[in-house]
């Protein structure tokens, strides 16, 4: 009889502690992945305050960050054109220098995809396309947010739980 209750009891705990791992793990996840972000935004921020060149040539509007709604990934930049937004296509054989708001070449750096289950929830605040660009100029480096504010949000879920990110106009990157 003892040996059945306490054979109960070791069953009854172990499906707790599984059950709280899970929890856990996603939970885990979700902070990893805000962390990454941030750590990507002042990746963006360095290469801007570094002058780092981007196709043998320092991009005119600096070094950005783009993000889309309901997405996984995100995308590091080199705004070439200075329009401040970021141009996934354009001309190919033109380099970074030549390249002009009406001729713009493709700024992509790098796209940097989100842990499995993890995707963008909301951006504050939102173009009309569903974007929102963050882009570092130097030398201070001058933060520009586009659509046009002093702070941007980024929110992310696992599904269950959300973890945001804010930045301001001076570069503070916070995680809550």
């Amino acid at each position: 009889m003892e040996i059945t209750v306490v054979i109960s009891i070791i069953i009854i705990l172990s499906t707790i502690f599984i059950a709280n791992y899970r929890a856990g793990e996603k939970n885990f996840t979700l902070q990893r992945s805000a962390h990454q972000l941030a750590q990507d935004l002042r990746k963006v921020q360095e290469m801007a305050m570094a002058g780092q060149e981007f196709d043998e040539t320092f991009p005119k509007g600096g070094y950005g960050i783009h993000f889309k709604e309901d997405y996984s990934s995100y995308y590091l930049f080199a705004d070439c054109d200075g329009d401040g937004e970021f141009d996934e296509t354009g001309d190919i054989f033109i380099n970074c220098s030549e390249a002009v708001p009406e001729n713009p070449c493709p700024e992509t750096i790098e796209e940097i995809y989100l842990e499995e289950n993890i995707s963008i929830f909301s951006l504050s605040p939102v173009s009309g396309e569903g974007t929102l660009e963050i882009t570092f100029l130097p030398p201070d480096p001058r933060v520009t947010i586009n659509p046009l504010s002093s702070t941007a949000s980024i929110t992310l879920t696992n599904g269950q739980i959300e973890k945001t990110i804010t930045i301001n106009s001076v570069g503070l990157i916070d995680v809550q």
